[in-house]
């Protein structure tokens, strides 16, 4: 004699729905969520202003090509001259702009030691530029 009873019943989700049912889900949360800005420190940042032509006698161009060859004012040079050479310039004329100019391939640890001697000579008036025109065969 058997006298289990099968007390289990088979229960059946229907699934047809669930797609829906998720989708709208979806919705719910992206309608109810509120977005807000990240938070940071209040920077103004400058304006930028039409640039100003700067006269050739105030710029003196450096160049560093992937070889690592310095060029000064078309003149190559070793880095252990730049801050002289920058030096005088500088205390010739002290409204002096250096146009500092790579390769794009150039060493960055070359590019930090020039730029490093032009700190010791106080030459604060520098920008750089990559764009140089004959890339990527540059010659001085």
């Amino acid at each position: 004699m058997d006298f289990n009873r099968n007390t289990k019943k088979e229960t059946f989700i229907p699934t047809s729905s669930m797609g829906d049912i998720a989708f709208l889900l979806l919705i719910f949360f992206m309608v109810t969520t509120i977005f807000r800005e990240e938070s940071g420190l209040p920077v103004e940042l400058p304006r930028a202003e039409a640039g100003e032509e700067v006269n050739r006698e105030l710029v003196s161009n450096i160049y560093i090509n992937r070889v690592g060859q310095i060029s000064i004012d078309d003149r190559l040079v070793q880095i252990k001259h730049i801050t002289d050479i920058i030096g005088q310039k500088i205390s010739e004329n002290p409204q002096l702009v250096v146009a500092f100019k790579t390769d794009t391939y150039a060493n960055y640890g070359l590019v930090s030691d020039v730029m490093e001697e032009l700190k010791e000579v106080n030459a604060v008036r520098v920008f750089f530029n990559n764009d140089i025109e004959s890339q990527p065969g540059h010659k001085f």
